[in-house]
């Protein structure tokens, strides 16, 4: 019996013995998959080297050390580093090396809509364009995310389809604004916040709100910390669009489509979200919430509403788009509906204030809101801007496109980090985001700020429908070299790492 007891024991370790050896090798095995499979770089324990390496303390030259997936140090003795020969240094010279950028305003409509854009194609686009973050919006997938049911569609239909790391806004419309069980169990299934429309969205399940609603959904968010963003327009009746179809005004006019969204449309919606706004304030009963004004083109009183609320106290933020500092509407050609978009591209003095408003600081960031769709519904031949699709794709170009309109007013690196990294991932409450130091993501963009290139077919293009942008055949400044995502080489050079490994963001 005790020659039995013994012979099992030396059983029982040699098989723990072997178990754990299989366990090493699997382990060991598998933890090179990950970086064989989603990065273009070998190593997961690697430096990278600029004389313009762009930090929250200011322009460096010198190298950030990546492992695992993050950065573990910055120096700026580079010297040392090239004496090790066990150290593997990526040099770029004078190429920038910039925080990755975050797009919190970006449609991919995915899953049932993908024949606009879909996961995949929108995410190598940013990943060739620099973004390494992306924040999808509820609506224009099919159907909407405004429950956790239309969520879990989301997650699955991102899975192991997406280049880049992508976050998640719900929807706050009327069926869910006063059911709290609902709104909660959304919030709780980790979207990063909730987004609202004031006026019709075009989307039958994706209704538009009111400052009813709105009130409603900044109550529950308070709890949660997290922004509500508002699409801020109110269309009157006389605005409808088809009013105007009626053979008096041209719709094949740019002028024509601007009646139908005068600034008066912007400025009643924010007029009455902040007289909700005010429950933002410290000892307000939504302190804790946010209230985020996307994609503003007014510069006028719609803009001095938003100064008065943040001077009040109001926790309140504000974004425009790159669409509405490169454009201007008397530029607009008749039937060139590529440049169709809500709020419209308004005229060269109000393009020329929303510059001056974001170089201030009155705009706090900037974002894509990346809006394709499929060419047929562009009605790129008829036309007639009244009953296109709305919406502008430049995804892929908005670094480029910002820097090159942007050398006009002077823009700095230490500005593009800010609006395009710093203050949208404290928007989306992404910690180890928005900025190269130590302990963040190892999110990078390599670009090339002196280079020039046209923005035709020939160039390396990666979103749905290159032809409905209105950048097509665009001269633009900014070459992007190569892009990591949590220290992984996704994009170089044209060429997009074997597998999408990006990781979808939840909120906790």
């Amino acid at each position: 019996m005790e020659k039995y007891r013994f012979e099992w024991k030396i059983f029982s370790l040699i098989m723990i013995l072997v178990s754990y050896l299989l366990f090493v090798y699997v382990q060991s095995y598998n933890s090179k998959l990950p970086q064989e499979n989603c990065s273009l770089v070998p190593n997961q324990h690697f430096w990278i080297s600029s004389k313009r390496i762009v930090t929250p303390q200011g322009i460096i030259s010198g190298a950030v050390e990546i492992k695992d997936g993050k950065i573990a140090s910055i120096v700026t003795e580079v010297e040392k580093l090239w004496k090790s020969e066990l150290l593997q240094i990526i040099d770029y010279g004078d190429a920038v090396v910039m925080p990755g950028l975050i797009d919190v305003h970006s449609h991919l409509d995915d899953p049932g809509r993908a024949e606009w854009e879909g996961f995949p194609s929108g995410t190598k686009a940013a990943a060739a364009g620099g973004l390494t973050t992306l924040v999808d919006m509820p609506l224009n997938s099919m159907p909407s995310t405004v429950s956790r049911d239309t969520f879990k569609l989301k997650l699955k239909a991102a899975q192991k389809r997406i280049f880049v790391d992508v976050g998640f806004w719900g929807g706050l419309v009327p069926e869910n604004a006063f059911n709290p069980f609902v709104l909660k169990d959304l919030l709780n299934a980790g979207v990063l916040g909730l987004k609202s429309f004031m006026c019709p969205s075009g989307i039958d399940d994706f209704p538009m709100t009111n400052a009813s609603h709105i009130k409603e959904g900044l109550s529950i968010l308070a709890k949660y910390k997290r922004p509500l963003l508002v699409h801020a327009e109110i269309q009157k009746e006389l605005e409808n669009p088809s009013d105007l179809d009626d053979g008096s005004n041209d719709p094949r006019s740019y002028s024509t489509y601007l009646k139908t969204r005068p600034p008066s449309m912007e400025e009643e919606a924010i007029s009455e979200l902040l007289t909700v706004t005010k429950d933002t304030r410290i000892g307000g009963s939504a302190e804790g919430a946010h209230l985020h004004i996307v994609h503003l083109s007014d510069s006028s009183s719609s803009l001095g509403l938003i100064k008065q609320a943040k001077f009040r106290g109001d926790s309140v933020t504000v974004e425009t788009c790159p669409h509405y500092l490169a454009f201007s509407a008397e530029e607009i050609p008749n039937g060139d509906t590529r440049f169709k978009c809500a709020p419209p591209i308004r005229n060269e003095a109000n393009k020329q204030k929303l510059w001056e408003a974001l170089m201030d600081g009155h705009i706090d960031m900037l974002s894509s809101d990346h809006s394709p769709t499929e060419p047929k519904l562009k009605l790129l031949e008829d036309g007639n801007f009244l009953r296109a699709w709305g919406g502008i794709s430049s995804l892929q170009f908005v670094l480029p496109i910002t820097w090159t309109y942007g050398q006009k007013y002077g823009i700095t690196l230490e500005e593009l980090a800010s609006w395009w990294s710093e203050r949208p991932a404290k928007l989306a409450g992404l910690e180890l985001k928005g900025a190269i130091k130590v302990g963040n993501f190892a999110d990078i963009v390599v670009w090339e700020p002196e280079v020039d290139f046209d923005l035709t077919q020939d160039h390396p293009i990666f979103i749905k429908h290159p032809e409905i942008s209105a950048y097509m055949g665009k001269k633009l400044y900014g070459k992007i070299s190569s892009t990591f995502v949590r220290g992984n080489l996704v994009y170089k050079e044209g060429i997009h790492a074997n597998n999408a490994c990006g990781v979808t963001i939840l909120a906790i």
